[in-house]
C-alpha cells in the first residue's frame, strides 16, 4: 500500500492550486467563507468556468468531455477545489445522473442529456426520499403506471435538496408490487416543467430555503425517459449511492474550515476548548488517510469502491459537524454582525450532514452487515 503522492501528483496538485488561484473569482470565493447564500446563477457561473476549462467533469469517459485523470488525480483535484473555497459543484447532474447514464443508459440517452449537463445548461435534482421513506428507501410508494409509450407518476418526494432550481429530476418510483420490495421499483429521468409537477419549499431552522417536496399528480414521463430495466431501479439506485458516499468526506473543505477556526478561536484559553480542537485535528488526518487507502485500492484494482466506503461519510460528517461547532462556541454570542449571523445559520444548516446520503447509523450498519458480516 502506497500512501504517498508521486512527485507527478505533487506537480499536478501545483498546477490545480496554481489554476484556481487565478481563475476562481473573487467574489465567489468571498461568499463560501462568508457563508453566504449561493443564487442558481452562483453555482452556474463557477461550473461553466470549469467547464469551459474541461475540467467539470473528469471522472467522465473522455469522449464525452472527461480529462482522463487517474483516479488520484481526481481526489486531488476535488480536495484542491474544497481548500480554495470554490462554490460545491452540484452533484446531482455530474457525479449523480451521469455516471448512471454512463453505466446503465441507452445510447440516445447519453447524447441527449450528457452533453447538457456537461455544460451546466440543465440543472439536476434527485427524487429518492419520501414520507416515511428516507433510510428504507425500498419502501417507497410514489408509483408509475405504464400506458403504452408513458408512465403516468403519482405519488410525493421529500427533502428534494434545490428542486426549486431544477430542469429536470432523476426518480425512484414503483412500477410493480409484488413480493420483494426492490424488484418492483424503476428509475425514470422527468423533466421539472411536465405538467402535474409541484414544488413546495420547505423552510429549515436556519431559515433557508434549500429543500423542497415535489408532488406528482397524473405526470406523464415517456417510456425513453427509463434507464436500464423496467423494475431494476434498485440495481441503479445502489450504484449510485456508492458515488454519492465517496464524495462526502469533503477532506479539502474541512482543511479550510480548521485553518478558519484555528484563526476564529486564537485568543480562546480555554484547555478543554483547544484540546477538542487537536483531537479533530487528528481525526481530520485519519480520515485523509484513511480516504488515500479507499485511493490506493481503486488505483490497484480499477474497482469502484465498496461498502466500507461509508465510513467516510459517518466520519467526513461528523467533522463537518465538529469544525462548525468549535466555531460556534468560539464567538461571541452577543455578537450580530453579518459574519456572526451567518455562522449561527451554518451551525443550523450542518446539523443535516449526518442525514443526508444515508443517516450515519444506517451507514453503520451498512458496515456491520456487509463489511463485518455481523
Amino acid at each position: 500500500m502506497d500512501l504517498n503522492y508521486s512527485p507527478e501528483e505533487l506537480a499536478f496538485r501545483d498546477e490545480v492550486r496554481d489554476w484556481l488561484t487565478k481563475n476562481l473569482p473573487r467574489e465567489l470565493k468571498q461568499k463560501v467563507e462568508r457563508y453566504e447564500h449561493l443564487s442558481k446563477d452562483d453555482l452556474l457561473s463557477w461550473h461553466r468556468i470549469l467547464a469551459a476549462k474541461g475540467w467539470v467533469a473528469p471522472a467522465w469517459p473522455k469522449e464525452w468531455g472527461g480529462t482522463g485523470w487517474n483516479v488520484v488525480q481526481r481526489y486531488i483535484f476535488e480536495e484542491e477545489l474544497g481548500y480554495a473555497g470554490g462554490p460545491p459543484l452540484i452533484p446531482f447532474g455530474l457525479s449523480m445522473c451521469a455516471p448512471v447514464l454512463l453505466q446503465f443508459g441507452t445510447d440516445a440517452q447519453k447524447k441527449k442529456f450528457l452533453p447538457r449537463i456537461f455544460q451546466g445548461q440543465d440543472f439536476w435534482c434527485q427524487g429518492y426520499s419520501e414520507p416515511g421513506s428516507g433510510s428504507d428507501l425500498a419502501s417507497l410508494k410514489t408509483k408509475a403506471v405504464r400506458n403504452e409509450n408513458f408512465y403516468v407518476v403519482n405519488g410525493q418526494k421529500i427533502w428534494t435538496t434545490l428542486a426549486h432550481y431544477a430542469d429536470w429530476i432523476f426518480c425512484l418510483v414503483r412500477t410493480d408490487s409484488g413480493e420483494k420490495r426492490q424488484e418492483g421499483i424503476s428509475f425514470l429521468l422527468i423533466d421539472m416543467k411536465t405538467p402535474g409537477i409541484t414544488v413546495r419549499p420547505l423552510i429549515l431552522m436556519d431559515g433557508a430555503h434549500e429543500v423542497n417536496e415535489v408532488f406528482f399528480d397524473d405526470v406523464k414521463v415517456p417510456v425513453e425517459n427509463r434507464v436500464h430495466e423496467e423494475g431494476k431501479g434498485w440495481t441503479v439506485a445502489k450504484y449510485l449511492l456508492g458515488y454519492e458516499r465517496m464524495n462526502t468526506g469533503r477532506i479539502g473543505a474541512s482543511k479550510r474550515e480548521l485553518e478558519k477556526v484555528k484563526e476564529f478561536s486564537k485568543n480562546v484559553a480555554d484547555i478543554r476548548f483547544r484540546d477538542r480542537l487537536a483531537r479533530l485535528e487528528v481525526e481530520l488526518m485519519a480520515l485523509e488517510i484513511t480516504n488515500l487507502r479507499f485511493l490506493d485500492r481503486m488505483r490497484r484494482t480499477g474497482q469502484p469502491p465498496s461498502a466500507d466506503v461509508s465510513m467516510l461519510k459517518i466520519k467526513g460528517t461528523e467533522i463537518q459537524q465538529g469544525l462548525t461547532e468549535l466555531a460556534f462556541d468560539a464567538m461571541d454570542p452577543t455578537a450580530s454582525d453579518e459574519f456572526s449571523v451567518a455562522l449561527r445559520k451554518r451551525y443550523l444548516s450542518m446539523r443535516k450532514t449526518t442525514i443526508y446520503a444515508g443517516s450515519n447509523e444506517i451507514q453503520r450498519n451498512i458496515i456491520s452487515k456487509m463489511t463485518l458480516g455481523l
